[in-house]
């Protein structure tokens, strides 16, 4: 009896150690408790899960303070024992108000105590852990709402708050990063503050679909002044007493497609959405809770899911036995299509091509298991595979609007206007970030380029290819430079010695972001008496401070701040320097994307360049998987 209470204490102290750098915390802002829960299941191995909960609450902590991060996921593992996190602030608070938002939130979980799940929600912040991956959950059945107990006197105040209500559902998944904060003027000077979020691992559908319930929830609570919503991925709140400044708001204006004639569909839309999602949700777990063994998910997170096996003969008739005519692109890992699936669903296909390897053919539905698990925003969804004798096909989400290549050197050229290229380069740092650092196998894209940064109906980036390297054998890649990517954007130690880590893409990034701002492409000549390719370029006008001569003369200058470019290429210089080591990790991109200002000590050093000369083999077309590449290593002065 004596020693189970030893190991009681030992195991208290354990889960609560990591509190005590912060228990002088002060109050958090915004510290109301919207809701909590506990899983009724208790984790196993105790020992190591409380370990893995410390070390998420301590990773959270030190992103806030060092990166002022407003999300993120972290993920640990002892042994077969997994712990899965996440955070999340309402973008209106400060750093400093953030982590005391954490502080309060992460002593509070610990209510929970065994529970191998565990949730809190404030009106400041989300903290969520599980012994299982959630990240892409938006809607369940724990969904709920908390209205206020005074109601409005104010003409009017009805019809304002379902207005803006009906805004902040339509803006908030078009947003770049799924957050809306908006100030609605009333009758009699008073005036409704709202604003709506949703964790950034879900998809844009995902999104939608929650702002669909946070209103249909929400408006119930008018004409009170006050009101919460809540969900697995998302929150919406108003309230007619400020809970952010004025100048918080957004201009979700761009975003709003419906005019004033169209809002009473929109309520009709969303009332009757939510509820058939309600509905199939229900009809969901009532079917398989007899028929499963419980995982003790407080939110449903469920395991590693497989990808659809699609039959040949559909992918066939799809592509309309992959003809020319259907031919999107092609590449190293082989020939991408167009397809029309048999429910009206429009997909791209990719023909991959391994040549003779049956290490390959052993791997390879394991492979695309994990990859097809990988769901962000800015990565394009894996959403089954085929296999046919030797043939190995994938199946992805259909982008609209193609590669990024085509807007700024193809026949789009010139379209993206500022704003639209911000968001581009931002979004791309987000999706290489949860690769290398969020989801929990790091995956090196290896590959980041223009033509594999594809962009939906909104112009927003998904990033093509990712994964596809590991499905290659170790002796061979689909380029015959003894490495897995494209000449010009490739990291001199990964080009020249093999030599490859996450830094390698962040090296690759930096070129991409180059391109963006510049609309030259990174392997070509500038067409001047220097004769210079874009990087060397871009450094001397560095050097210069001449960094706005890089600017694409499409851009209008009126549309951006001259020192929010000036900062973006000189993170991009950061991200080319010639030591891996002091290239900044793909999050630590996003934190200075998001920052005002530039550190002085980050100020990026002097790149080496490596420039290329592209020469086809003898009897080969020009294709870059044909090639063969010279390198020209010159130090930047």
């Amino acid at each position: 009896m004596m020693l189970q209470l030893i190991k009681l204490l030992a195991m208290t102290l354990i889960w609560c150690s990591s509190d005590i750098e912060d228990a002088v915390a002060v109050a958090a802002p915004d510290a109301h408790l919207v809701n909590m829960g506990c899983s009724t299941y208790n984790a196993s191995e105790l020992r190591s899960f409380y370990a893995n909960i410390n070390e998420t609450f301590s990773d959270m902590r030190l992103d806030i303070r060092n990166q002022s991060k407003h999300f993120g996921t972290v993920g640990k593992a002892r042994g077969e024992v997994l712990t899965y996190a996440m955070f999340q602030c309402r973008n209106y608070l400060s750093k400093n108000e953030c982590l005391s938002c954490i502080n309060t939130a992460t002593t509070q979980i610990r209510n929970c105590s065994a529970g191998n799940g565990a949730r809190v929600i404030y009106d400041g912040c989300f903290l969520r852990y599980e012994s299982d991956r959630f990240y892409d959950q938006t809607n369940e059945l724990g969904s709920g709402v908390s209205c206020g107990n005074t109601s409005s006197t104010v003409t009017g105040f009805r019809g304002a708050g379902e207005q803006a209500l009906i805004e902040l559902q339509t803006a908030t998944p078009k947003t770049n990063d799924f957050y809306a904060a908006t100030k609605t003027q009333v009758a009699g000077g008073s005036a409704i503050y709202a604003v709506a979020q949703c964790v950034e691992t879900a998809t844009q559908i995902n999104c939608l679909n929650c702002m669909q319930v946070a209103y249909n929830n929400l408006h119930s609570c008018l004409p009170n002044t006050e009101g919460r919503a809540y969900d697995a991925g998302c929150f919406m709140r108003y309230s007619t007493t400020p809970f952010f400044a004025d100048n918080q708001t957004i201009d979700i204006a761009p975003y709003l497609k419906q005019g004033d004639s169209s809002k009473k569909w929109a309520i009709i839309g969303g009332v009757v959405g939510g509820v058939v999602l309600l509905l199939v949700l229900f009809a969901w777990r009532w079917s398989t809770k007899s028929n499963k063994v419980p995982r003790g998910n407080i939110l449903g997170a469920t395991e590693l899911k497989g990808p659809v096996n699609y039959k040949y003969n559909d992918l066939k008739i799809a592509t309309k036995s992959f003809s020319i005519g259907n031919k999107l692109g092609e590449g190293g890992f082989g020939d991408v299509y167009k397809g029309t699936l048999k429910n009206g669903k429009v997909v791209a296909v990719k023909k991959l091509v391994f040549g003779k390897s049956s290490k390959m053919e052993d791997d390879f539905e394991g492979e695309v298991k994990l990859i097809s698990n990988v769901h962000h925003r800015n990565l394009v969804r894996l959403l089954g595979c085929c296999i046919k004798g030797r043939e190995r096909i994938l199946v992805y989400e259909y982008m609209a609007n193609s590669s990024l290549d085509k807007f700024l050197f193809g026949e789009k050229r010139g379209s993206l206007n500022w704003k639209q290229r911000y968001d581009i380069i931002l979004g791309t740092a987000k999706g290489l970030a949860y690769l290398h650092e969020e989801f929990h196998v790091s995956i090196i894209h290896r590959d980041i380029k223009t033509a594999n940064i594809l962009l939906d109906d909104v112009l927003q980036p998904k990033i093509a290819d990712f994964g596809l390297a590991r499905l290659m054998p170790g002796d061979r890649s689909h380029l015959s430079t003894k490495f897995a990517g494209t000449l010009g954007y490739t990291a001199p130690e990964y080009a020249m010695h093999g030599q490859l880590s996450e830094k390698a893409d962040t090296y690759s990034y930096g070129i991409v972001v180059l391109e963006i701002i510049s609309g030259q492409k990174g392997t070509d000549v500038k067409n001047d008496e220097d004769g210079e390719y874009l990087l060397r370029r871009a450094w001397k006008l560095y050097e210069r401070d001449l960094h706005l001569v890089l600017v694409d003369k499409a851009i209008d200058p009126n549309e951006y701040d001259i020192k929010e470019v000036k900062k973006i290429i000189e993170i991009a210089l950061l991200c080319t320097q010639a030591s891996a080591s002091t290239r900044p990790t793909m999050s630590e991109v996003v934190a200075l994307l998001k920052s005002k200002t530039l550190m002085d000590q980050l100020r990026p050093t002097t790149p080496i360049f490596v420039e290329t000369n592209m020469t086809p083999q003898e009897g080969n077309s020009t294709n870059s998987s044909n090639a063969t590449a010279s390198f020209s290593v010159q130090s930047g002065r």
